[in-house]
């Protein structure tokens, strides 16, 4: 049963694989478990691979299954396809493409299996992609924040400077009527002249006018570090919601590139052992000799072969006797007298009813 099987998987007529040697079927089918068992690898490799786009195992294995299916079909194509003939040349040349086929399924399968197997190191590729991203992205939010909160400091700064600037005047003031009671300037006399009422008028001013200022410029600095810790909650929301798209940073392209950084060596290698495990088939085909059921095959196709063309030949010979007869009989008619004559009386008969009908309707007409 499950030699019947491998027979069918590996694209060989059975009817004619049963009348062959024991030898015969085993070698085709181990050539079709090779067909089958290739199909079951890509099933694996593509299921992997389409549940790290989808997420879901039940699409992955679905679609996975659609893809081991059509790489069989398409491997039991390709080995039931190459003929085996006396011309080795002409068989290498019949494979080339099939090969070629091969290559290109083996790079398909090879590389989600390449995938699994050097998850972690993968992994820790993209954990560095992350966090170089990670501040990446910080730094380029930052630097559309950073200008708006930089000139808002400026603002307190400047506002705060008004302050210390008024204060300052304020105790010069203060230092100067201090200094005309104190007689150690301006009159140089020691009490509270009218010059040290004037000074201290000129300081209680300049105070209430600080006053004033400290308040006035507390609500704007209050204002503006509003907006500053607005900016900087905006700021954090903004990274905050990029954040898991750079956590997401994790399909099938970003594996791939990640794995495209890692040593080439082992990965070189696993594609070998599947391009061989891929084109085995098609090889041992190839070097296999010419066995007994390559002969009755061949047998059968030129029986066909013969068959069709003794067919052709003959409808190329009935079609010529056919021509060449119908020529003969129409020339010998042409020269019989009664035939003349009939088709004489009959294109008389012909012209007078068309004389007739023309009479009847210019009769009509007039």
């Amino acid at each position: 049963m499950l030699q019947q099987f491998f027979m069918l998987c590996s694209g060989a007529d059975t009817s004619i694989l049963e009348t062959c040697s024991k030898g015969e079927q085993n070698k085709y089918a181990g050539i079709g478990a090779t067909v089958f068992f290739t199909a079951v690898m890509a099933f694996i490799a593509s299921s992997y691979a389409l549940y790290t786009v989808f997420d879901t195992i039940y699409a992955a294995i679905f679609f996975g299954l659609v893809w081991g299916l059509l790489i069989f079909n398409l491997d039991r194509f390709i080995v039931s396809t190459i003929k085996k003939r006396n011309s080795f040349g002409n068989q290498l040349l019949q494979a080339t493409p099939r090969i070629l086929l091969a290559v290109i399924i083996a790079v398909v399968i090879s590389k989600p299996l390449e995938l699994k197997i050097f998850e972690k190191e993968i992994n820790q590729v993209l954990l560095e992609e992350k966090n170089a991203m990670t501040l990446a992205n910080k730094q380029q939010l930052a630097e559309q924040y950073t200008p708006a909160i930089e000139k808002l400091n400026q603002n307190i700064n400047t506002l705060k400077a008004e302050i210390v600037t008024k204060e300052a005047e304020t105790n010069a003031l203060y230092d100067t009527y201090i200094s005309e009671a104190e007689g150690r300037a301006g009159t140089m006399l020691l009490g509270k002249g009218p010059v040290y009422a004037e000074k201290r008028q000129k300081h209680d001013a300049a105070l209430t006018e600080l006053r004033a200022l400290k308040e006035t410029n507390g609500e704007k600095i209050e204002h503006i570090e509003a907006q500053i810790y607005k900016l900087n909650l905006e700021y954090a929301d903004v990274v905050k919601n990029s954040q898991p798209i750079i956590d997401g940073y994790d399909g099938l392209m970003a594996r791939i590139d990640a794995l495209a950084q890692l040593s080439w060596f082992p990965s070189f290698f696993i594609f070998l052992l599947f391009l061989a495990i891929e084109t085995s088939p098609i090889i041992a085909k190839l070097l296999a000799p010419k066995g007994e059921y390559d002969l009755k095959l061949e047998e059968q196709e030129s029986v066909v072969r013969t068959w069709v063309h003794q067919k052709v030949q003959q409808r190329k010979e009935l079609l010529a006797t056919d021509v060449a007869l119908n020529e003969k009989i129409y020339a010998e008619i042409a020269e019989e007298e009664a035939v003349y004559a009939y088709k004489k009386q009959k294109a008389e008969e012909l012209m007078k009813l068309q004389a007739d009908a023309f009479h009847d309707i210019q009769v009509k007409s007039l």
